[in-house]
């Protein structure tokens, strides 16, 4: 019959047509501000500081060394480091970034500097909406704005974060010195020589 493979073909995109409509799995609109789409969990934006205490300051895992704005590829990350030393979350003192901005006008979301961290302190954030009716001073974020929580970087990758945690006890627990050895009882020598 002339005309079957239109009919089958109709068929079908009506099928499909109907079927949209229905099929929960097969709505693609999602209607934004009141329904979001799950993000991946390697979903990333633009960079984070973590630090891990109740003090965003104290806790503050970066040291200012500088590893991130030198290998960042657009120049978007200032840091000037502080003149004087400060206990750290784990109570070593430590240099702190006074200033640490990032323009994310400029960023390029690459991950280079996350990448390049040696202290796991900068990370990926999930939020994207950033906008602002201002253009200039406000895509400059600075460090109280940057400064999230390790709880928060565990709510946003805790597969991730979990792993990074463990990373570090397993580092913290081999620079703790070893337990003196026991003395031996009086009397006794460790060397004793047959005569």
């Amino acid at each position: 019959m002339i005309g079957a493979g239109i009919l089958k073909g109709m068929a079908v995109t009506a099928r499909n047509f109907v079927g949209s409509y229905f099929e929960k799995e097969r709505l693609i609109t999602v209607q934004y501000p009141e329904e979001r789409s799950p993000l991946p969990e390697n979903y990333r934006n633009f960079p984070i500081l973590i630090y891990d205490t109740d003090d965003a300051e104290a806790g503050l895992r970066c040291v200012a060394c500088k590893i991130c704005e030198k290998e960042c590829p657009p120049q978007c990350i200032y840091i000037i480091k502080s003149e004087d030393k400060k206990p750290d979350y784990m109570g070593k003192p430590q240099f702190y970034p006074a200033v640490f901005d990032i323009d994310i006008s400029v960023c390029m979301s690459c991950q280079i500097c996350v990448e390049v961290c040696p202290f796991e302190a900068i990370k990926m954030d999930k939020v994207f909406e950033l906008s602002t009716r201002e253009r200039f001073d406000a895509l400059l974020q600075r460090k109280g704005e940057l400064s999230k929580s390790n709880t928060y970087y565990h709510s946003i990758h805790p597969i991730e974060a979990a792993e990074v945690d463990a990373k570090l006890a397993e580092a913290a627990a081999k620079k703790k010195p070893a337990a003196p050895a026991a003395p031996s009882p009086a009397g006794t020598s460790p060397k004793s020589s047959p005569t």
